[in-house]
């Protein structure tokens, strides 16, 4: 008779063919993380690509505009809107492939078998049947802005004021600096003002997704916060 024929589910053992199985998708897993780790890199470099460009064209010589360094700003806040999407898929598969490693492979390794960790292997098929994102957009946003692009953002404000400081010759004054900034028919105040919001608005992210991923690994535990 067939080990499923117990009637209790709960209290029966993997057998040898269900844990090889187990193996065989948790190296699925592994697999699929990786492929979306990769995928998270490339939007990043992305980014320190196109900033260097815009470095490049904007210090090329004392004359050259400081634009490129603005203008560059748009589009690296659409790899970073495209980034924290795409970080929310390769959480699910970083969450179940930190699950195995937590229930299959620890208890394994610690006590030489699976009894103790059935229950919580049996529940984590809701998660094959009912797949869900483990972070919400927000939290996978502020992820990414602390782990990367809040430096490619800071080096990128540096860069722009330092042009402004620098080009065509040393500003004498702070007001030199603001008056360097006007673009179009927008004056250097107004400027000046919306990348300070700009920046801000990046590092309030930063700090408030921080607090949230704190009370949220305190409660699920480091593996899976």
């Amino acid at each position: 008779m067939s080990d499923h024929s117990i009637a209790d589910p709960f209290e029966r053992k993997f057998n040898a063919a269900e844990i090889g199985a187990l193996a065989h998708l948790y190296r699925a897993e592994v697999y699929r993380s990786t492929v979306w780790r990769t995928r998270l890199d490339t939007t990043t470099n992305w980014s320190v690509v196109s900033l260097g460009v815009a470095l490049s064209i904007s210090f090329s010589s004392p004359e050259a505009s400081p634009l490129p360094l603005l203008i560059v700003g748009t589009l690296i806040w659409t790899l970073l809107l495209l980034e924290a999407r795409r970080y929310r898929y390769f959480d699910v598969w970083r969450h179940r492939t930190r699950f195995l490693e937590v229930h299959l492979y620890a208890p394994v390794l610690r006590k030489g078998d699976l009894d103790a960790e059935y229950d919580a292997l049996t529940g984590f098929a809701d998660d094959y049947e009912h797949p869900k994102y483990h972070v919400t957009f927000l939290i996978a946003f502020g992820r990414r802005i602390r782990r990367n692009y809040l430096w490619i953002l800071a080096i990128q404000s540096a860069a722009y004021v330092g042009k402004l400081v620098i080009h065509p010759i040393p500003a004498a004054s702070i007001g030199q600096v603001i008056d360097r900034a006007d673009t179009g028919p927008l004056p250097g105040e107004i400027v000046l003002a919306f990348g300070a919001l700009y920046l801000g608005l990046f590092i309030a992210a930063a700090w408030i997704t921080r607090r949230i991923d704190r009370e949220r690994t305190a409660r699920l535990g480091r593996a899976f916060g």
